[in-house]
């Protein structure tokens, strides 16, 4: 009898934990950003693999606060931008290399997939490929304010009628306009805070400009939308959106060069289930997969071949908003070194605490 129930016992158990695992298996746990996963496309994933997503939405700082803490545990795939990869994974190794060999590369805009690929190298390994890409400049009212440079937000006749975020992004964009090379600094630590000092005296006489720090999308859209804030540095898709509902209101790579960031794979150290994530992978890059996502999320995307499939009305605001030069002027994030982060920050506590 006892040995029956033993057998008994351990056929339980055998069956709860296999049917755990198979679960775990057949499962894709996704952690990225806003709009990356439409509803449509994941269902679509589903019905042509069998595998069920997991969807957690985050941001950058976000998922390498969720790694770090787990050593890159609880997740199957994440998205970072290309500048959080090198950094985070030399400090805590929070990525595992990634298997080319399991990648569609032919799916990839070539230039795109190569240049994400030198970003996110490790020690010889490739930890990141390209996804969605856009850029942060200027969204302006032009009936109420003429802008061209990130410093023209600062203007006495803007006072309390502008907004941006109190983020990395800004400081480096201040310091492009002017007239630095803040990414060429990187390695120099010293120099870099020196430059970080200097762009925060700029934005702390910038403050009585300054409506509100924004964090929050919708409270940016609607300061625009009805007129309290006359420019602010914004994400282009931002822009593109207000101006399908107010032909003023543009986006405006600014002369100094538009903010552009790549957002990507990467697979997480101790994610259990790689073959779900190259599946997720391949499967967005397919053109018209690709297509519907960047839809979705408003921005282009890395798939060679979805521009010919996206929406006519997006393109044509791209098009108004990147001229050849301009286009050409982006200044794309490369991977951020360790340290660079804490002179920001205390650069940014500087501002904020201002009076």
């Amino acid at each position: 009898m006892t040995f029956k129930r033993a057998s008994i016992a351990a056929a339980v158990v055998t069956l709860v934990f296999g049917g755990s695992a198979m679960a775990q298996e057949k499962t894709l746990r996704l952690l990225t950003w806003a709009d990356y996963a439409p509803a449509a496309v994941v269902a679509q994933f589903e019905k042509e693999t069998g595998y069920k997503v997991e969807l957690t939405l985050s941001n950058n700082e976000e998922m390498i606060s969720k790694l770090r803490a787990t050593g890159g545990a609880g997740f199957d795939l994440a998205q970072p931008s290309q500048d959080r990869i090198a950094g985070p994974q030399k400090e805590f190794g929070i990525y595992k290399p990634l298997d080319l060999s399991k990648l569609k590369s032919e799916l990839f805009i070539p230039s795109m997939l190569d240049a994400t690929k030198g970003n996110t190298t490790v020690d010889g390994k490739v930890y990141g490929l390209p996804h969605i890409w856009g850029t942060d400049g200027l969204v302006v009212n032009t009936k109420l304010a003429q802008m061209a440079d990130y410093t023209d937000l600062c203007k006495a006749d803007y006072k309390g009628k502008v907004a941006y975020r109190l983020k990395r992004p800004t400081l480096l964009a201040f310091a492009f306009a002017a007239g630095k090379n803040p990414f060429a600094l990187y390695n120099d630590a010293k120099a870099y805070g020196a430059l970080m000092d200097e762009v925060g005296k700029t934005m702390i006489a910038c403050k009585p400009n300054v409506k509100f720090y924004w964090d929050n999308k919708d409270q940016l859209l609607n300061g625009m939308r009805a007129g309290e804030i006359v420019g602010a540095m914004m994400w282009d898709t931002g822009g593109w959106k207000l101006n399908g509902e107010k032909a003023e209101i543009q986006f405006i790579a600014p002369k100094a060069g538009a903010m552009g960031w790549i957002d990507t794979f990467a697979i997480p150290a101790k994610g259990k289930n790689d073959a779900a994530a190259y599946a997720w992978i391949n499967f967005n890059m397919r053109p018209e997969i690709a297509a519907k996502v960047a839809g979705s999320a408003g921005n282009f995307t890395a798939s060679k071949g979805a521009d010919q499939m996206m929406d006519a009305k997006l393109k044509a605001q791209f098009a108004a908003s990147f001229p050849e030069a301009a286009l050409k002027n982006i200044k794309w994030y490369p991977a951020v070194p360790a340290g660079i982060e804490e002179i920001e920050g205390r650069v940014l506590d500087r501002i904020k605490a201002a009076n």
